[in-house]
């Protein structure tokens, strides 16, 4: 199957149920850092798409950072003097602070406030909390529970264990016809948010599953890591494969009601920058950010030591909309529309990369007659890619080049060059790689 087939066959309502149905079953999930949450999740995608799960142990160093000990959590509470529960782990998994350590004491609600977490400005929600590399403790609550909390003695619990252990992820690689490698990275870490992290996870599945029913020209690798030291984790183990790389897309926070938002690599001109820009500039409202070494996984991809390039694809950036990292961010936060859509700019963006190859003209004394050949219809997108190929291709303009000079969307380009090819007016002027022939 083409790629072209694939996008003529996915329908938006189905495809987006789809996504909306990997979410539902994975928000329940209490995932961290490390721990059974995230072995869960990966155990549930593995059904969608086949993983590979590696786990890391403690203490493996992973360039200047450490596989932290593994966290789990079983139950968690706060109990008043009466004995009920003021604060519940069952009814959210966001009321602990995600990694904390275990504890059992009384304690007055003086002693108990500094490990009280809420959000003033937003009395109804729950914020979310992490402490991974300091072995600390705490809650988190609407800021409506906290001021109904009355003095007096508090019982805390929290049954949870800090131990050696390991850090689990996932990955699957996809076989294409070069060894040269595209990853589509994603974070596993967060408990119960649907935008920040599900949607990405959710959609990297899709991804992965619909590039396994294609021929393709690139191999891929899909990554579903903890955030921040799982791209180290990997990267460390994988130094050899880095030389391989040769574009790489981050997938965090695309179920939103917010346009799609593109941030570059950190060279700022990749290819895949360059095609991701293309590509959502034809699809719409739209917006395209430069680098920043503040994020997900992109800022581990494109440190000094790697540079690799690798942008990130995301509706509302993070820290941009009030749900971020809050219990709002819930399953009524994710549209399936949005899903849907995401995921066809991210097989655009595949389209453009598999596709984006050189040629060299032919017949380049004037322009060809096209009509004797069956492939001038009258004025027309097509007719116009043809003439701007033909105009373009000199072995040193790719086909993404000429989509950009001439304002034509890249499938019409691609589609001129098949059809110029076939006519014997355009040679292949690349390798099958990738770049151009020597």
């Amino acid at each position: 199957m083409t790629l072209d087939e694939l996008r003529a066959g996915l329908d938006e309502t189905a495809v987006g149920a789809e996504l909306y149905d990997c979410i539902r079953e994975l928000y329940p999930i209490c995932r961290s850092l490390t721990g059974d949450g995230v072995r869960e999740t990966l155990r549930r995608l593995s059904r969608r798409l086949p993983l590979a799960i590696h786990g890391v142990p403690t203490g493996t160093p992973a360039f200047d950072w450490t596989v932290p000990k593994e966290w789990n959590i079983r139950d968690a509470w706060v109990k008043d003097a009466r004995g009920a529960k003021v604060i519940d782990f069952q009814r959210s998994n966001l009321h602990v602070v995600s990694g904390s350590a275990p504890v059992r004491r009384r304690m007055s609600l003086a002693a108990l406030r500094p490990h009280l977490h809420a959000l003033p400005d937003r009395p109804d929600w729950i914020p979310y909390r992490a402490s991974f590399y300091e072995e600390t403790w705490g809650f988190c609550l609407s800021q409506r529970q906290l001021d109904a909390l009355p003095e007096g003695e508090y019982e805390v619990c929290i049954d949870a264990s800090l131990a050696p252990g390991a850090l689990t992820y996932g990955e699957c690689a996809i076989a294409g016809e070069s060894a040269d490698e595209v990853i589509v990275s994603c974070h596993v870490c967060h408990p119960s948010l649907a935008n920040d992290n599900l949607s990405g996870i959710a959609i990297a599945a899709a991804l992965g599953r619909e590039l396994r029913r294609v021929s393709l020209r690139y191999s891929y690798r899909i990554l579903f890591l903890p955030g921040t030291i799982g791209p180290l984790v990997w990267l460390s183990r994988n130094e050899d494969a880095v030389a391989r790389i040769r574009h790489g897309l981050v997938l965090v926070g695309l179920g939103d009601r917010g346009r799609l938002t593109y941030k570059k690599s950190q060279g700022g001109d990749a290819v895949v920058d360059r095609a991701a820009a293309h590509v959502l500039r034809h699809a719409g409202d739209h917006a395209v950010e430069d680098f920043s070494p503040y994020g997900y996984g992109e800022r581990q991809y494109c440190a000094p030591g790697f540079d690799l390039p690798v942008g990130r694809l995301s509706r509302t950036p993070h820290g941009r909309f009030p749900e971020y990292h809050t219990s709002a961010d819930d399953l009524d936060f994710v549209d399936p529309g949005q899903l849907a859509r995401a995921l066809a700019a991210c097989l655009d963006i595949v389209d453009v990369l598999e596709h984006d190859r050189t040629y060299a003209n032919q017949s380049p004394m004037g322009e060809p007659q096209l009509g004797r050949r069956g492939l001038y219809r009258g004025p027309g997108e097509d007719e116009m890619a043809m003439l701007w190929v033909l105009n373009q291709s000199d072995g040193r303009r790719s086909l993404l080049d000429i989509a950009e000079r001439s304002g034509c969307p890249f499938p019409a380009i691609r589609r001129a060059a098949g059809a110029l090819e076939r006519h014997g007016l355009l040679k292949r002027h690349d390798t099958p790689g990738g770049g151009e022939a020597r």
